[in-house]
């Protein structure tokens, strides 16, 4: 090798090592503390879905830091269910928490957005109730007082078994959804 070559070899490894890590640090990443808009792609439901399930979705508008676009509307993102817990039958309703894992292929961590499915206790009331006062009024037309006693113990057990039998309320983020999480911090 020419002393030539090798002194162009050396000014160009020497220029790498001054550019590269200023090209580094002009690169474009998604700052702490952005609020970040996404629309999901998928429905996910505390009654189906598992934790640490991916889902994928995009952004529904610019996120810019200094005056710089660092990610566009449109762009690809990907996220993760971080917590999720099925609806019992009669108390206790769904809930589902996830969470943004990258933006445009960028790891990111994020805020949690969390949905909890409808509370159990107004309609299992009505069912339990209703069916108590149903049995009631069937009992004391056949029975009189006595039989108004034992329709309605029956008619609230049927109340209960009807509210047991439709009563999941699991918590759902529709396909379409938009949420809204803040980056933390990138990976």
């Amino acid at each position: 090798m020419s002393i030539r070559r090798v002194s162009v070899f050396c000014m160009l490894y020497m220029a790498s090592l001054v550019i590269g890590p200023a090209l580094l640090a002009g690169a474009a990443t998604v700052p702490a503390g952005a609020h970040v808009t996404v629309r999901i792609n998928q429905s996910l439901s505390s009654g189906s879905a598992h934790k640490e399930e991916g889902w994928t979705g995009v952004l529904t508008s610019d996120v810019k830091h200094e005056g710089k676009t660092v990610a566009k509307a449109g762009d690809p993102v990907k996220g993760k269910v971080t917590y999720v817990k099925s609806s019992g039958r009669l108390h206790a309703p769904g809930q589902i928490t996830v969470r943004l894992v990258s933006i445009n292929g960028e790891r990111v961590y994020s805020s949690a957005v969390s949905r909890k499915g409808s509370s159990h206790t107004k309609g299992n009331a009505a069912k339990i109730g209703g069916g108590a006062a149903g049995g009631a009024v069937i009992g004391a037309l056949v029975g009189g007082g006595k039989g108004a006693a034992i329709g309605a113990g029956a008619g609230a057990a049927g109340g209960t078994g009807v509210a047991a039998a439709t009563g999941k309320k699991e918590a759902v983020i529709p396909g379409e959804s938009v949420l809204t999480f803040t980056i933390s911090g990138a990976r």
